[in-house]
């Protein structure tokens, strides 16, 4: 592959990486487990919001080509989708309990530059009880993992390969 960028040219070559469900199936089964269990009680649009934000924020395409189209099938507006990279300028297209999570999505995401600031949390359990919080919670963490495996096995975008 190679990308032009103003005056210079770049060549990235994409070797073939493992296939982490096949190399490590209990472990690929384990988070497929995990990531349903964080799923449940959850409104599926605000799971897809969750999903889609990780995933902008770790630069994962493969899942945010996922999760978007996920989300289209859902229901998710396009006006809505557009706006989740920017959604502290766009709130009004959110409800308070999404921004809560966007805002909550972000901290965890990027625990690594401030941790998880207390008025962002406490913000998230105003509008969680505490079974949604650690509901929401866990799904954050799965994207988070699903976006490393994701990165790191080179998974292309647009080649959803999940089992249904």
């Amino acid at each position: 592959m190679t990308t032009n960028t103003s005056a210079t040219t770049t060549t990235t070559t994409t070797t073939a990486r493992i296939d982490f469900a096949k190399s490590a199936p209990k472990v690929f089964r384990a988070l497929v487990g995990f990531d349903a269990a964080a799923r449940e009680g959850l409104d599926p649009a605000l799971v897809e919001l969750i999903q889609i934000r990780a995933s902008h924020l770790n630069h994962c395409a493969y899942c945010l080509h996922m999760h978007t189209n996920d989300a289209r099938k859902a229901g998710e507006t396009e006006d809505r989708l557009h706006m989740v990279p920017v959604w502290r300028e766009a709130s009004h297209f959110f409800t308070p309990r999404e921004q809560a999570a966007l805002a909550l999505t972000e901290a965890v995401t990027l625990v690594a530059d401030k941790g998880v600031p207390a008025d962002v949390y406490e913000e998230a359990a105003a509008h969680f009880d505490d079974q949604e919080l650690a509901h929401v919670l866990s799904l954050i963490l799965t994207i988070n993992t699903w976006n490393r495996v994701a990165l790191s096995t080179a998974k292309v975008a647009g080649t959803d390969e999940r089992r249904r």
